[in-house]
C-alpha cells in the first residue's frame, strides 16, 4: 500500500521525506517539487505518487507511473555545495536506491550500471533526474532528485524486455512500496550527510563501487567521437568513470558525455 499515512509510518530519517507531499494522480512529482521549492518548501521535502502520466526520464524520454505498480518520487534538497558539485548528487541517489531496495527486500538484490542506474539481474528497474534552480543572483535555489522506481510492474513492454524490469519481476518479491520509500530516504540521508562533508563521493566511493556492477569487466564506451572497449576500474571521488583500455591507458569517463555498455548486454 502506498499512502502518506503509510510512508510516514515507516519512515527513521531526521530529515528526508518528513515534510511529506503525497499524491494519488500528478503529471509529474519533479515540477511538483520545483514548485514548492519556489514557494519555501524545506529542505528534505518528498513528493510521492501512485501514478504519474507526465514524468520525464534522462535524454527527453517519459517515465509514466500506472496506478498500483510503481513509484513515482523527487525530493528537493538545498544543499550547499557549489553548483558544479551537484551532478553527484545523480549517484548518491542511485546509491541510496539500491540499498534502500535491498533493505526492502531482505537481501543485496541490487546493482548499479554506472553513473546511477539501478538494475537487478542486468535489468535496469529505476531511473533517475536531478534539475538544478538557480536564483537571479547565481546561487543554488534548490536541487529535485526525481526517483522512479519499478516495484510490482509486470507488464513490461516487449521493446524493452531485454533491458527493464522490476523489484517483482526480477525476485519474486511483492515489496510494500512504502516501506520502499522510508528505505529509500533512510539510505539517502546517510549518504548524503557523508557527500556534505566533502561535496564529492570520497566517503562513498567504496560503498558505491561495491555495487557497481561493471567493475573488473569489460564495457564498451559509446562516445559520439568513436567507441572503443576497456576495463572498468571504478570511480574517481567527483564520479567519473576509471577505465583501462586495451592498450592500458588509464582514463577516466564523464556522465553526460558518453554512455557504458556491457559488451553483450545493457548492463
Amino acid at each position: 500500500m502506498l499512502g502518506y499515512e503509510e510512508i510516514k509510518g515507516q519512515l527513521s530519517t531526521k530529515w528526508a521525506a518528513r515534510n511529506l507531499v503525497y499524491k494519488d494522480v500528478t503529471g509529474s512529482t519533479n515540477d511538483d517539487a520545483k514548485v514548492l521549492g519556489v514557494e519555501g518548501a524545506p529542505h528534505g521535502t518528498l513528493v510521492v505518487a501512485d501514478v504519474q502520466n507526465k514524468g520525464r526520464g534522462t535524454r527527453g524520454r517519459s517515465w509514466e507511473n500506472p496506478k498500483g505498480t510503481n513509484i513515482a518520487m523527487s525530493l528537493l534538497i538545498r544543499p550547499d555545495a557549489p553548483p558544479d558539485k551537484i551532478s553527484m548528487l545523480t549517484l548518491v541517489m542511485g546509491l541510496s536506491v539500491a540499498e534502500g531496495i535491498d533493505n526492502a527486500v531482505g537481501e543485496n538484490v541490487t546493482s548499479i550500471k554506472w553513473p546511477n542506474d539501478v538494475v537487478i539481474n542486468g535489468k535496469k528497474i529505476c531511473g533517475i533526474l536531478t534539475e538544478l534552480h538557480m536564483n537571479s543572483d547565481n546561487t543554488i535555489g534548490d536541487v529535485v532528485i526525481g526517483v522512479g522506481i519499478n516495484v510490482k510492474l509486470m507488464d513490461i513492454p516487449e521493446s524493452i524486455k531485454d533491458i527493464a524490469g522490476s523489484i517483482l519481476s526480477e525476485t519474486g518479491k511483492a515489496i510494500d512500496r512504502s516501506f520502499v520509500v522510508a528505505s529509500c530516504m533512510k539510505a539517502f540521508e546517510e549518504n548524503y550527510e557523508k557527500y556534505n562533508e566533502t561535496f564529492d563521493l570520497a566517503l562513498l566511493k567504496e560503498q558505491y563501487e561495491k555495487k557497481l556492477i561493471n567493475k573488473g569487466k569489460d564495457v564498451r564506451i559509446l562516445d559520439p567521437k568513436g567507441e572503443y572497449e576497456a576495463v572498468a576500474e571504478g570511480i574517481t571521488p567527483n564520479g567519473a568513470l576509471i577505465v583501462r583500455t586495451k592498450d592500458g591507458t588509464i582514463k577516466e569517463v564523464n556522465a553526460g558525455e558518453v554512455s557504458v555498455r556491457g559488451l553483450y548486454t545493457y548492463a
